[in-house]
């Protein structure tokens, strides 16, 4: 199943909607259950969902929104693919490297990410998103699978020079609508094995990055293990699983995101999350006038 999250166009005023992509349309769930977080947990046990009757939207007249928006966590794991620890001259850790990024960090497929105007170092950094269907509390790496829902294409965008104010990464990891998710989540029981996926980042149709979530030096069975040991998992968090070398800071010349640029992260079996961006006005204030979120 693909699970997402979106908006009606023209004036809906149910702030966002879920249900199952059926076809070319979404079949919403939203009077039928409890929230998006019921959807990924009964999604993730492997129930069957029935969509009968429910009231279908065209995928091309919604507003994509991240898959967990307002449900989950998001925890992003930095330095997670030997390639790119080395062409940012370090060496692997002994634990993973987390930070968190706040709801307001992502958009949805198709809507505009923000270049913001204070910087001009705005990087691009396409991975794998891990979604949690089964919670729980220090989960044992041979169990960790069975507490994946599905997985979706994550865009953890950074402005680099605010990501080195510190020692900390988060000013740079959390400025609004700097990231993206989605379109949806595909459930593990339709996803590829990670080992089986190939990640493809592209900036104007030109591959930026590329290898498998096969790859990863902390695999997905222990990033789950390891953030559940300091809190509890809830359905509808994500793991955002880590950035394949090709980072446009890495390269010589850098390469930054410009207006006017489309962001596309491909998955095999996942999908393509595309983002086109835009310039933030020199003011701040978020999209520029006559720019739409849902483009």
């Amino acid at each position: 199943m693909r699970l997402m999250m979106f908006r009606s166009q023209g004036g809906d005023a149910a702030p966002h909607r879920f249900g199952i992509v059926d076809g070319d349309a979404v079949a919403d769930l939203s009077g039928r259950l409890s929230g998006m977080a019921e959807l990924i947990g009964r999604a993730g046990a492997g129930e069957a969902i029935d969509i009968t009757g429910a009231e279908r939207h065209p995928l091309a007249s919604v507003d994509f929104l991240p898959p967990t928006q307002g449900v989950g966590r998001v925890f992003c794991v930095g330095l997670n693919y030997a390639k790119h620890i080395a062409e940012t001259g370090r060496s692997p850790g002994a634990h993973p490297s987390l930070f968190l990024r706040l709801p307001t960090a992502q958009v949805g497929h198709r809507q505009a990410i923000i270049r913001p105007a204070i910087s001009d170092q705005f990087d691009f950094e396409g991975e794998l998103a891990v979604a949690i269907g089964r919670g729980g509390h220090r989960i044992d790496p041979a169990d960790a699978m069975d507490h994946v829902a599905g997985y979706c294409c994550f865009a953890d965008n950074s402005v680099r020079d605010w990501q080195r104010h510190a020692a900390q990464v988060t000013p740079g990891k959390n400025f609004d609508a700097s990231g993206a998710a989605g379109p949806w989540i595909v459930t593990r029981d339709e996803a590829p094995a990670p080992a089986d996926m190939v990640l493809t980042t592209r900036l104007n149709g030109r591959v930026m990055q590329q290898d498998s979530p096969g790859t990863l030096v902390f695999p997905i069975d222990r990033l789950i293990a390891y953030i559940s040991s300091f809190t509890r998992l809830q359905p509808g968090d994500l793991i955002a699983t880590g950035s394949p070398e090709g980072v446009g800071m890495a390269r010589d010349p850098q390469v930054w995101m410009q207006p006017g640029d489309r962001l596309e992260v491909e998955i095999t079996g996942i999908g393509v999350l595309s983002n086109p961006v835009v310039q933030e006005p020199a003011g701040g204030g978020g999209l520029p006038a006559g720019d739409e979120a849902g483009m």
